[in-house]
């Protein structure tokens, strides 16, 4: 059972499903996951619960095994044991396309991006929009206009401006308004804020809280704890590769926090 950050058990309220212990309302569940790579474990044991409509940081030092995790929900590593369910159902996620299908996008920090294209080509990159076998640039372009119009994304001039062009923020917006264009109901950030300025962050910041708003479940790795306090509706916690603690942001202090990352657990005096 997830912990908060004095050490209480977390009573979300809702009701697990009896035979799976598993929130059939959460859009994301992992119980018992597991990942080691010959004799390292990257993984111990990892229960996790991803609602849909929050945002849910998931905080620890360098090797906690966060990105670990996210890959293995984004389907490029499988778990070595362990069972992920998606709004309620078990589900096993072989390969990124299967993660997509679902309805799960990953925003790496590399953000995958071509320079050399401009941020429609870049927005339907392998999924062009065709008529009677031609590109048809109108549509694509239109619908993205209006993607990057919904997420309050005013900082663009031109969506056939090149990537090459754009800031730090600008292109994680690109990257987020491409995953919420495909239908992604749970959008996972790697570092989203990472390396960018004091308005690019604040321009990423609101971006995640309107995918929240719109109904979209968020799972945000991040260092920056300013950051994490300020968007995130849920905290999750790892430590050499043990999920210590998770549970409404309000359970957490920033020193709690820090504690748990850096010694996976939180003194009763916190």
């Amino acid at each position: 059972m997830s912990e908060s950050a004095t050490g209480e058990p977390v009573n979300a309220g809702a009701v697990a499903d009896s035979g799976t212990g598993v929130d059939p309302s959460m859009l994301l569940s992992l119980r018992g996951v597991t990942k080691h790579f010959g004799a390292v474990q990257a993984l111990r044991q990892v229960d996790l619960d991803v609602p849909a409509g929050q945002v849910t940081a998931l905080v620890g030092d360098n090797g906690a095994g966060k990105s670990t995790l996210i890959k293995a929900v984004a389907g490029i590593w499988e778990p070595s044991s362990g069972t992920m369910y998606w709004q309620g159902k078990k589900i096993d996620i072989h390969t990124p396309k299967e993660a997509a299908l679902l309805g799960i996008a990953t925003v790496y920090q590399d953000l995958a991006l071509c320079d050399n294209l401009d941020i429609v080509a870049n927005m339907y990159l392998g999924f062009e929009s065709t008529k009677k076998h031609v590109l048809d640039e109108i549509t694509m372009e239109k619908r993205t206009q209006q993607t990057l119009k919904d997420l309050s994304v005013t900082t663009v001039h031109s969506v056939r401006q090149l990537v090459a062009s754009l800031s730090g923020g600008q292109r994680q917006s690109v990257a987020v308004a491409r995953a919420v264009m495909r239908d992604a109901k749970l959008v996972i950030m790697d570092e989203p804020t990472a390396a960018l300025g004091v308005s690019q962050t604040a321009q990423v910041l609101a971006l995640i809280k309107t995918l929240a708003s719109r109904g979209i479940g968020v799972l945000v790795i991040s260092h920056n704890l300013n950051d994490v306090f300020e968007v995130a509706d849920r905290v999750a916690v790892m430590y050499l590769g043990t999920l210590v603690s998770s549970g409404p942001v309000a359970n957490y202090t920033m020193s709690s926090t820090v504690e748990l990352i850096t010694t996976g657990v939180v003194s009763r005096a916190a």
